[in-house]
């Protein structure tokens, strides 16, 4: 049986608060790699159900780019970064130096760019993360980050099987993504967080907005 948490509207702008820190450092350190004026902020976090989530990404067979980690410490959940497989191109391509790098063209995808690809996920999360932990108090470490190049469905699935059982809602953080210089560089990519039952009353109840 279902038992969604209560997330008031509250509760989201306390977390959108805490993403748009936590994208200003992740837009530093982008920065720094690329050689290049980055800016990142966090337009909006809504909690939407399972269904509203995929058509976010363009539809559970929509193939995309995405970068799964887990969520240890003193809360527990998981996290996914979703990035149109374009987008991920063009960061790529600028990070490696290599402009045939496609994750659409399994030939062309090689280990380079895969932990480039790895690195852009630690950062991004690593910041909204740390930025939460800073609020919060609470020790958070994220687990090493994997990466897929699947359907938006198949991608999700395995941080769903355990979420369902309780919860039919996902809290989506809207990202985006500029990089100055360049034409048509903005990007928008979501952050799906999808925390363990327990760790709701945590991260609230820490932040004073139980």
């Amino acid at each position: 049986m279902r038992n969604n948490p209560v997330i008031s509207d509250m509760h989201l702008d306390v977390l959108k608060e805490i993403g748009n820190i936590g994208a200003a450092h992740a837009a530093t350190s982008l920065s720094e790699m690329l050689e290049r004026k980055i800016e990142m902020n966090v337009p909006k976090v809504t909690l939407v159900s399972f269904d509203e989530m995929f058509d976010l990404a363009g539809g559970s067979e929509n193939v995309v780019v995405g970068i799964f980690l887990r969520i240890e410490g003193d809360l527990s959940g998981s996290m996914f970064f979703v990035l149109p497989i374009e987008s991920a191109n063009r960061f790529i391509r600028r990070l490696i130096g290599d402009a045939e790098f496609d994750f659409s063209n399994p030939e062309s995808i090689d280990e380079i760019g895969i932990s480039a690809m790895q690195e852009l996920g630690n950062i991004l999360s690593g910041s909204y993360l740390s930025a939460l932990s800073d609020f919060t108090g609470l020790k958070i470490y994220p687990t090493v980050p994997s990466l897929s190049v699947d359907m938006v469905g198949a991608i999700v699935s395995f941080g769903l099987i355990e979420v369902s059982q309780y919860s039919d809602e996902v809290i989506v953080i809207d990202t985006k993504i500029v990089e100055h210089g360049l034409k048509d560089t903005s990007v928008d990519g979501h952050f799906f967080l999808l925390p363990d039952p327990q760790s709701y009353v945590a991260i609230f109840k820490s932040l004073g907005v139980m």
